[in-house]
């Protein structure tokens, strides 16, 4: 085990250990964020009663902040260093979530909107600090799979925004449906709508008072330079260089499909459970939260396969086995459309356990030999996250069509994009996997 570590986290004498779990810490930190989230176009649709198109605005403020700041990260962090981007980070995710408390004031939905672009510029800053930060601990052999290891508390941070979500937000707000909240006066719409958002507002401002505390704690502690040595910026030449490379351009685009079709089997599981459950008599605010309990079964089978899939790096190509849990994902997805019944929710939850490698090993892969153009290369990679912003919408859009579409559940097509992100995925593993 001892030998194992070092080859994993030390590179020409210097040991990265600590800094190691210090920015792993970090992937939970944004995992916790990503998955308070995605319940909330939900729950932001029952509250100001708006459509669940309106509601993925929610998606839309929160990956947009990913793609506007991935280029300003990245030149900040090749002017100074990966902490202090790691730093800045910190504090942009703690003033967005600190800004829902005004949000909340106000009562409106798009101060919300605002909150969340801020806090995920701050998750711009971390994911391209932390990603490639990551890549440089140790030799460059062992980079996709020291990147997969720390990926592995990324979900777990998850699992607690989804159990923070389903306790203490969707278990908490007003028990009236979508329907009885149609029929409220002005005056008794306020009232519940004051309430839910005073329910909403409390764990993103404790999240940010620890976000505080995190950053403290990395100011003190002193981090180790590799990686940082190179300063210059030359943005057009860098862009150039690193998009002439198919490796880097496909891995943008095969990134850009699959955070998509993530943020899709996430956030709109909630929809397909609750139909399923709807369907079989149970009340619309009892079916939203067992519903979010099959989200957490899904986020513990990714966190058990990003384990397994770590250890199985040492001994398959990236691309193939990238190639083999695309073609896994693909076959349950066509279940997930097809069925009407609770066999449709399994095979979603199956979903997640297909996507456990995918993003750090096309984030991996694409990276590969870029040395330190990584710094840039990690903000495209991040910038690619835009695909968590534009495809939920249009998801959301088919999710809002009334009847039925060809003999199916309109909610059940909507999952034929996520089926095409799989595809894109596994055309880039199996090209990978035939290169050297």
């Amino acid at each position: 085990m001892k030998d194992h570590s070092k080859s994993l986290l030390w590179k020409d004498g210097v040991s990265f250990v600590l800094p190691f779990i210090l920015i792993t810490a970090c992937f939970a930190l944004w995992g916790f964020a990503n998955d308070i989230t995605n319940p909330m176009v939900k729950a932001f649709s029952k509250i100001f009663r708006m459509s669940v198109a309106d509601g993925a605005l929610v998606q839309v403020a929160f990956y947009g902040g990913y793609f506007c700041m991935a280029f300003p990260a990245a030149i900040f962090i090749r002017r100074y260093t990966y902490k202090a981007g790691v730093l800045m980070g910190l504090a942009l995710y703690a003033v967005g979530a600190l800004l829902f408390l005004p949000a909340r004031m106000i009562g409106s939905y798009y101060p919300f909107l605002i909150a969340y672009f801020i806090l995920t510029c701050g998750l711009s800053f971390l994911e391209t600090s932390c990603n490639p930060f990551i890549l440089s601990m140790g030799t460059e052999e062992t980079a996709t799979r020291r990147l997969n290891l720390a990926q592995c508390f990324n979900p777990i941070g998850s699992l607690c925004g989804m159990f923070v979500a389903m306790n203490f937000i969707q278990a908490k707000l007003n028990p009236l449906d979508t329907a009885a909240r149609a029929q409220l006066s002005e005056p008794e719409f306020e009232a519940v709508k004051q309430a839910d958002l005073e329910v909403l507002v409390k764990p993103y401002f404790m999240i940010g008072l620890v976000i505080l505390a995190i950053f403290v704690v990395i100011l003190l502690v002193k981090m180790p330079q590799q990686g940082d040595q190179n300063h210059s910026i030359q943005l057009g030449t860098t862009l150039r260089r690193i998009f002439s490379l198919p490796r880097y351009r496909e891995g943008v685009v095969a990134q850009f499909f699959y955070v998509g079709a993530q943020i899709m089997c996430w956030t709109f599981i909630i929809q397909y459970g609750t139909r399923v459950f709807m369907a079989e008599g149970m009340e619309e605010q009892a079916a939203e939260v067992l519903s979010q309990k099959y989200n957490i079964i899904a986020m513990a089978l990714f966190v058990c396969a990003r384990f397994i899939c770590t250890y199985f790096m040492k001994y398959f190509k990236p691309g193939r086995l990238l190639a083999v849990f695309a073609l896994g994902a693909i076959t349950l997805t066509c279940g997930v459309i097809l069925f009407q019944n609770r066999l449709g929710l399994y095979c979603l939850v199956g979903v997640s356990f297909c996507m456990s490698l995918m993003f750090p090993t096309i984030y991996g892969i694409a990276l590969e030999g870029l040395g330190d153009d990584a710094k840039f290369g990690a903000a495209g990679l991040i910038m690619a996250i835009l695909g968590g912003s534009v495809l939920p919408p249009v998801q959301a859009l088919i999710i809002d069509v009334p009847h039925r579409i060809a003999g199916l559940p309109s909610v059940n097509v909507s999952f034929l994009l996520p089926l095409v992100c799989f595809v894109v995925i596994l055309l880039f593993g199996l090209r990978r996997s035939a290169k050297v």
